[in-house]
Formats: C-alpha cells, sequence, structure tokens
C-alpha cells in the first residue's frame, strides 16, 4: 500500500515541479537532502509526544480545534510535553501544504499549522490544482513569504522526494494505520479527546 502510495505521490508533483526539474542543472540525491521533524516545548520533557497528521485530513483538522490549544497551553508551555509534529502525505495538496509550511522556517511552522488546519475547508476545496496552490500561496502571503521564497520551496523536487522517503519510511516504522495517531513516550495510540489524552499524559508523569 505504501508502495502505491509514495508512487502516486511522485507523479503527483507536477504540475508545481515539473518546471523545476526540466530547469534542473543536476538532480541532488535524495539521500542527501536533509527532511527535519518540527517540535514545540522542552526537549527534557518527561512526555514525549509525536503526532502523525495530514494537513488534508478532517480527523486532523478537529483534533486541532478541539484539542490542541488545551494541550499547547497546559502540557507544551508548561514544560511537560516534548512535541513533534509528523506530516504524513495521503494526498498531494498535503504534501504541497507541507512544503509550503516548512518554507516559513523552524520559527512560522506551527502558525502556518494553525492556519492550514483552521482553514482546509477554504483551501483544499477545488479540484483544480492551480486553485490549491494559489490558495496555499495566499496563507505563506499571510504570514510574510513572498512568491518568489514560496515558488523556490514549493517547486523543489529535491526536497519534496525526500518528504515523501522520509514520509515512508517513519510510517513504516511506528506503524501508523491511520491520521491522527500520536506516539506517547513510544507507546501508539489513536486519535482521542483532550480528557483522554490528558489522563495518558498525567499517568507518564505520575510514573
Amino acid at each position: 500500500m505504501l508502495k502505491t502510495l509514495v508512487a502516486a505521490l511522485a507523479l503527483a508533483l507536477t504540475p508545481m515541479l515539473a518546471t523545476a526539474q526540466e530547469n534542473a542543472v543536476t538532480t541532488p540525491d535524495v539521500a542527501a537532502v536533509e527532511v527535519q521533524d518540527f517540535s514545540i516545548g522542552d526537549p527534557a520533557a518527561k512526555v514525549q509526544i509525536t503526532e502523525y497528521a495530514s494537513f488534508t485530513c478532517p480527523h486532523c483538522a478537529n483534533f486541532h480545534a478541539t484539542v490542541w490549544k488545551d494541550l499547547k497551553t497546559n502540557y507544551i508551555d508548561t514544560g511537560k510535553v516534548y512535541f513533534t509534529y509528523r506530516e504524513v502525505y495521503f494526498d498531494r495538496y498535503g504534501l504541497w501544504a507541507a512544503m509550503m509550511a516548512r518554507c516559513g522556517g523552524e520559527m512560522r511552522y506551527f502558525g502556518i499549522v494553525d492556519v492550514l488546519f483552521d482553514t482546509q475547508k477554504e483551501w483544499a476545496a477545488s479540484e483544480d490544482p492551480n486553485v490549491t496552490v494559489e490558495n496555499l500561496k495566499k496563507i505563506g502571503r499571510s504570514v510574510g513569504m513572498d512568491d518568489a521564497t514560496l515558488d523556490t520551496c514549493m517547486k523543489d523536487a529535491a526536497v519534496a522526494e525526500a518528504m515523501v522517503a522520509r514520509f515512508e519510511a517513519n510510517f513504516k516504522a511506528d506503524g501508523i494505520e491511520g491520521t491522527p495517531t500520536f506516539m506517547i513516550n513510544g507507546t501508539k495510540h489513536s486519535n482521542m479527546s483532550y480528557a483522554d489524552m490528558a489522563a495518558v499524559i498525567d499517568e507518564e508523569l505520575a510514573k
């Protein structure tokens, strides 16, 4: 299944990436492209949470709307939880959204994630990929990026391929089957309410 998905995403890199590939003088080795996860909170926190989520997943948007704010306020900002967001690409729109979010850099990443989930029904609604690309660029512009920067980031075929490769490796390693999924101190949990997540976190903190 994953092999089929990765192949489909590779084809989905067009039309945005086709021009970049045609104009490239050399093609960098995907293995040489570094793709990092983005994290927030105290790295030394007793509880480490990794969320696997897709920017086009409605359940992920609902988690963001109903759980994220309290989780951040009560556990991440207080130093109890170190939270890592790990992108999942089920479709080309989710991949493109991730490329745009990464373009903002570490300082702006989680703010862009907020916007992507809060406005998911708007920016991802069109069946026309060109409209979706423009919607994503509008979000990028709203946080201070210019068109030249966005074009460079969103047409980087080597980075896109490295992102998909990393996604595939992480997905397999942690046995992820759907989104959102949470690894809490190494144990896998499916989607849950704030109360249920708080109970799991509190149990880990009490150990």
